[in-house]
C-alpha cells in the first residue's frame, strides 16, 4: 500500500539511550525489600493497637511498594526487551494492569477507614502514643533509607523517579502519623489517630483516582494528555510536499512510551519528507514513530479497506 516507509527509535522521554544498568535494579530492590518490611510492621502494630493512622500509613506505603514494583518490572523489560515473537511489545502492559488493581485496592483500604472513623466518633477507643511514635519514626527512617538508594538514580530514569516520588509522598504520612502518637501521648488527645488517619486516606484517595484514570488511559489506547493530535496533523499536513494525512494513531504502550503511526500522501516519494516528519514528530515527543509514505491513489485504496 506504500510507495515508501520508515520506522524511528528516538532517545525517549528519558532523554538518553543508557540502557538500565544491574545496580539501578539492585537498588531497587533493596529498597522495595525494605519497604516489604516496614509495611508488614505497620499494619501488624496497627491492628495490633487498633490504630486508625497506622493503618491508612501502612496503606500508603502500600502504593510505595507497588511503585516499586512497577518501577523495578519497567527497568527489567527495558533491560532485556522482548525475545518472544509472539510478545512483539514484551510485557510493558503488565505494570497498567498491576496499576489498575494497585488503585482499587487503595479505594477500598480509604473507605474502610472512612467507616471505621465514623464508627468511632462518640466511642473513639484508646490507642497508647508511645507505639505510635515509634512505629512512625522506624517507618520514616525506612523512607529516608529508599530515598536515599533511589535518589541518584531519580534523575536519569522516569521509572525511578515515579518511585522516589512515591516514597517521598509516604514520608509525609509518616510525620502524620508521628504527629498524632505526640498528641496522644503528650495531651491523651483520643481522635488524634482517627483525625489523622482520615487526613492520610485524604491523600490516598486523588492518588488513587489519578492512578485509576491514568492506567485506564493507557489499557483504552486513549492518545496522550501531553499530545495535541490535532495540532500534529496540521502540522504534518503543512510540512513541504504533503498532500493529505490519514490513518494517524497515538496511544501510550506504557508509562513513558508513546508511539505513533501516521500515513502521509505524496505526488512522489522523498526521503526529506520522510525525514521532517519524524523530526517533528520527535519534537512532539513521539520519538517511537512509524510514517509510511503513501500515493494519491494508494490513498484511495487505503480509505477504502481501513475502516479503523
Amino acid at each position: 500500500m506504500g510507495a515508501g516507509h520508515g520506522h524511528g527509535h528516538g532517545l525517549g522521554s528519558g532523554g538518553t539511550a543508557e540502557k538500565p544498568t544491574r545496580a539501578r535494579i539492585r537498588r531497587m530492590l533493596i529498597g522495595l525489600a525494605i519497604l516489604v518490611v516496614f509495611l508488614a510492621l505497620e499494619l501488624t502494630v496497627g491492628l495490633l493497637i487498633n490504630s486508625l493512622a497506622l493503618i491508612a500509613d501502612a496503606g500508603h506505603m502500600l502504593t510505595d511498594v507497588v511503585a516499586l514494583l512497577m518501577g523495578v518490572t519497567a527497568l527489567m523489560l527495558a533491560h532485556r526487551g522482548s525475545r518472544k515473537p509472539g510478545r512483539t511489545f514484551g510485557w510493558h502492559r503488565a505494570e497498567v494492569l498491576t496499576a489498575v488493581a494497585n488503585a482499587a485496592l487503595l479505594m477500598g483500604i480509604a473507605v474502610y477507614i472512612f467507616i471505621e472513623a465514623i464508627g468511632r466518633i462518640g466511642d473513639a477507643p484508646e490507642v497508647p502514643g508511645l507505639p505510635l511514635i515509634l512505629v512512625a519514626l522506624a517507618g520514616l527512617a525506612a523512607n529516608i533509607v529508599v530515598l536515599g538508594l533511589l535518589r541518584s538514580g531519580s534523575k536519569e530514569s522516569i521509572a525511578m523517579k515515579g518511585a522516589y516520588m512515591e516514597v517521598l509522598a509516604d514520608a509525609v504520612s509518616s510525620v502524620g502519623v508521628l504527629v498524632a502518637g505526640i498528641l496522644t501521648l503528650s495531651f491523651g488527645w483520643v481522635y488524634a489517630d482517627v483525625v489523622v488517619g482520615v487526613l492520610i486516606s485524604l491523600w490516598i484517595v486523588p492518588r488513587a483516582l489519578a492512578l485509576a484514570r491514568t492506567a485506564l488511559r493507557i489499557l483504552t489506547q486513549a492518545s496522550p494528555e501531553t499530545v495535541d493530535v490535532a495540532a500534529l496533523e496540521a502540522d504534518l499536513r503543512a510540512l513541504p510536499g504533503v498532500d493529505d494525512v490519514h490513518d494517524l494513531h497515538v496511544w501510550t504502550l506504557t508509562t513513558g512510551m508513546d508511539v505513533v503511526t501516521v500515513h502521509l500522501t505524496t505526488r512522489s516519494y522523498n526521503q526529506a519528507v520522510l525525514r521532517a516528519a519524524k523530526e517533528l514528530l520527535g519534537s512532539y515527543g513521539l520519538d517511537h514513530a512509524t510514517v509510511q509514505i503513501d500515493s494519491p491513489g494508494e490513498t484511495k485504496q487505503c480509505e477504502e479497506t481501513v475502516t479503523w
